[in-house]
């Protein structure tokens, strides 16, 4: 499993919205959290080996009505 990070900015007043479409809509969602700073949200997801990032993201998370821009962040190795 490839493990991603995508940080979310929504329009005005809709980052409740995008979160419960984002959890509704996108079965490789983990969780959403809400996040200060530049963006409003951030989701991590799970995706199977050897998918396209790029794709699942411009065409699963930036498709979701309300979403304004993302920056994504691909994690390596988990340390506990």
């Amino acid at each position: 499993m490839q493990k991603i990070f995508v940080m979310i900015k929504c329009e005005l007043g809709r980052a409740y919205e995008v979160a419960d479409d984002l959890i509704e809509r996108i079965e490789e969602v983990s969780e959403v959290d809400s996040i200060s700073g530049q963006y409003d949200l951030m989701a991590k997801f799970y995706l199977k080996n050897g998918t396209d990032i790029g794709h699942f993201v411009t065409q699963s998370v930036q498709t979701i009505p309300g979403i304004k821009d993302t920056f994504t962040i691909t994690a390596f190795k988990a340390f506990q």
